[in-house]
């Protein structure tokens, strides 16, 4: 396993021991429709590992078996059964099988158009989640497009039942209108100094039960969410403009870009310019 994320490059390895049953928005135009690039079943061993240093949409991710090792929010994370992540777009992403253990999974994996690609879109980056009805969802889907008929009714119902699931793990927080009242006055003023009593404030809770509501619903902190937000909002727009670096960290809340460098490359693996010009040079590898 990588433990340094400037030994990262670009990478798609499938390999000869693994499988995978995969339903793409080309072979299925009612994914395209709503803004997924493709889903999948599949059953790894290594020497399966995938990077990609700026994922383009996000990326859900579920493990049903064995065990396999992701990079979330700039570290390493073991990934075993009835876990689900969450990878925002923007980021860098990385997961591979490790040595003497097969690994079961299902994924989706959504277009830089879909909503949830959205800069400032929230879910937890990793938590507890029973995914075989998914893998059930996904698999319907592939025998319909390549075994079946093809119907384009019973692809909809097919991923109608997809995103129902997936908002059963990304989704729960919108029904808390403190998370909710307090997400969009941070995201609406990422510049500000916040605190952790200043966005218990907004929800009327103490700092204390904001930390545990917080918790529960992201698996972060506030401020680790805070932070999470900042650097999401940092990536787009480096990605997406040519605002100086110094321009970029105070629109976030930075006034030292020294500051804003170490936490971006704590969370994301690269700086701010490296992940500026990888933006630039990376192109979506197949299978992306």
């Amino acid at each position: 396993m990588a433990t340094r994320h400037d030994d990262l490059s670009e990478t798609h390895i499938v390999g000869e021991d693994t499988q995978q049953w995969i339903v793409r928005a080309q072979d299925c135009p009612s994914l395209a429709g709503r803004h997924i690039s493709h889903v999948g079943v599949g059953d790894a061993a290594v020497p399966y590992r995938i990077v990609r240093l700026r994922l383009s949409g996000a990326y859900i991710h579920a493990c049903l078996g064995g065990e396999g090792v992701m990079l979330l929010d700039g570290r390493w994370r073991r990934m075993g059964p009835g876990m689900m992540s969450f990878a925002p777009a923007h980021g860098l992403h990385a997961f591979h099988a490790v040595p003497r253990s097969r690994w079961q999974y299902c994924w989706v994996r959504y277009l830089p158009t879909a909503p949830r690609s959205v800069v400032g879109t929230m879910a937890p980056v990793m938590g507890a989640f029973r995914a075989e009805p998914l893998k059930h969802a996904i698999l319907g889907l592939h025998s319909e497009v390549f075994l079946g008929e093809h119907d384009p009714a019973a692809c909809v119902l097919w991923i109608d039942s997809i995103e129902r699931y997936i908002s059963r793990f990304a989704d729960p927080w919108r029904n808390d209108r403190r998370i909710v009242a307090v997400l969009e006055r941070v995201e609406a003023g990422l510049e500000q100094r916040w605190t952790v009593e200043s966005m218990a404030a907004i929800a009327h809770v103490s700092a204390e039960h904001l930390r545990r509501i917080c918790q529960a619903a992201f698996g972060r902190s506030p401020m680790q969410q805070l932070a999470h937000l900042r650097m999401q909002h940092a990536a787009h727009q480096l990605a997406t403009t040519e605002f100086s670096i110094e321009a970029i960290a105070r629109s976030v809340g930075y006034h030292s870009a020294f500051a804003f460098s170490k936490t971006f490359k704590r969370m994301t693996g690269v700086s701010p310019s490296d992940f500026r010009a990888r933006s630039t040079a990376v192109t979506a590898a197949p299978g992306d």
